[in-house]
């Protein structure tokens, strides 16, 4: 689904971002340019954002648990 319409970026390349170490929305901009323009994504992007940083932490917080 595409997040970002001024840049074409998608949550699958936010997602992808995120797994290689982008962890902020500042990052995102920087890397995909998302926000840079019109800034309406921004709610969207911190969505995915947040919910793909949550689903790697998982993993790591059930080995500890």
């Amino acid at each position: 689904m595409i997040i970002c319409h001024c840049h074409a970026v998608n949550d699958r390349q936010i997602k992808e971002a995120v797994e290689n170490g982008v962890d902020t929305i500042r990052g995102l901009h920087r890397e995909l340019k998302v926000g840079s323009t019109c800034g309406r994504c921004l709610p969207q992007v911190r969505r995915v954002l947040e919910t793909t940083l949550m689903q790697i932490a998982e993993p790591s917080q059930k080995r500890v648990a």
